[in-house]
């Protein structure tokens, strides 16, 4: 089949952080489509994975959201009604770009990227949109209500939970395909939804670069447990607190001198505390996650909460790094607790499942390795990149009888 042309509205840059529409972009590109990406650049946004982007696309081009306009888009969304995630990205400046690049440049689909990049999408000229939601922000900010680790992050979700679900329960009125990573997250979207049309939904689960996330010829360390991702997001607040104040403990009555890595970029302030004691250790922005996940004994990933796949998990278990994680980060996996992970959902199990691995090598290496095998079957984004392939074809259909053909 004919390659496509893409235009990609991101509100922010797609990066190996952002690891979703980074890695869709990238091997959409191995597939042949043209791509062009045009990404707001929020306030801090950090601008090094452009230099890659322009590799894989027929066109970059970037517009600033400053500050000024995110506090803007805030006060505004207020009395309007629109979710503060949706109004964030409000941009006249790329709603005008998004314009001059259809009248330059006929494409087949466009793809916008989360709830962020949602009103970018009023720019859109009558190409056929497919809207990925990623997750639904409704059912986080549910589990961020009773499960935040602070007052601030309850209290947002508390004041935005009601717009937001208003909104989600709108998606199916302003785009005719919606994308999730997981059949939990469509499932509560096609709860809240105004319209019928569940198959409309499309479960299309997050990827692992298997190329890049790959075992390291490292020697592991017998009594270190890693906890990966970006420190200043509320759930990984949560977990990373939960492990140092409930769990550490109870390992170190056996192990000591167990060491407890905390590594991503931005840790909150509560989370760079915790490296007062010795045997923690708070890394901030690495350039590379690897060698963390390479040399740990294992993963730990306790989420209180959280919505669609957890990429912190894929990418352990690529690199044949056993993960520990509770029951409610498997909801969107296909994997067997005691076969490719373990599971525990008490610090008190956490801290034991911790020293059983400690105690029997042989143990991990069997869950890491079932654990690569497990995701070269069902996380490849090669696999994932073919579905989302299907899903641009089928929204390029005619429409008959005014509904848009499956």
């Amino acid at each position: 089949m004919a390659p496509l042309r893409i235009l990609f509205i991101s509100p922010y840059i797609p990066s190996p952080i952002r690891v979703r529409p980074y890695n869709l972009i990238k091997y959409l590109a191995k597939l042949g489509h043209e791509i062009t990406l045009l990404a707001l650049v929020p306030p801090g946004e950090d601008t090094a994975s452009l230099e890659t982007l322009n590799q894989w696309c027929r066109s970059v081009k970037t517009v600033p959201l400053p500050r000024w306009r995110t506090l803007w888009n805030a006060t505004w969304a207020v009395p309007s009604g629109l979710p503060l995630q949706a109004a964030y990205s409000r941009s006249p400046e790329m709603a005008e770009l998004i314009r001059t690049t259809q009248q330059a440049t006929k494409f087949d689909v466009v793809h916008i990227e989360h709830l962020r990049g949602s009103e970018l999408s009023s720019a859109v000229n009558g190409t056929p949109i497919v809207f990925d939601s990623v997750d639904s922000i409704t059912l986080l900010f549910e589990h961020t209500c009773t499960s935040g680790p602070n007052w601030q992050s309850r209290l947002m979700a508390r004041l935005d939970l009601a717009r937001t679900r208003r909104y989600e329960a709108s998606l199916l009125s302003r785009y005719p395909r919606v994308l999730v990573t997981s059949p939990k997250d469509r499932d509560a979207l096609v709860s809240y939804s105004t319209v019928r049309g569940m198959e409309r939904f499309a479960v299309l689960p997050n990827g692992v670069d298997l190329e890049y996330f790959k075992p390291m010829d490292v020697l592991r360390d017998s009594q270190t447990l890693v906890l990966t991702g970006k420190m200043s997001y509320h759930a990984n607040i949560a977990a990373a607190l939960d492990v140092a104040q409930h769990v550490m403990p109870l390992v170190w009555q056996q192990f000591p001198e167990a060491q407890f890595v905390i590594a991503g970029k931005d840790p909150a302030s509560e989370i760079q505390t915790l490296a007062a004691d010795h045997r923690i250790i708070v890394t901030g922005t690495v350039p590379d996650l690897r060698p963390y996940l390479a040399t740990s004994t294992l993963a730990v990933s306790p989420m209180r909460y959280g919505v669609g796949i957890q990429n912190k998990i894929l990418e352990a278990m690529a690199m044949k790094t056993p993960v520990i994680t509770t029951s409610k980060a498997l909801s969107s996996l296909q994997v067997r607790d005691g076969n490719e992970i373990l599971v525990a959902d008490t610090p008190q199990a956490v801290a034991e499942k911790v020293v059983g691995l400690f105690k029997d090598q042989s143990l991990a290496r069997c869950l890491g390795e079932a654990g690569r095998r497990y995701v070269e079957n069902y996380h490849d984004w090669n696999v994932t990149v073919r579905n989302l392939e299907v899903v641009y074809r089928s929204v390029m259909q005619p429409v008959r009888n005014g509904h848009l053909q499956s």
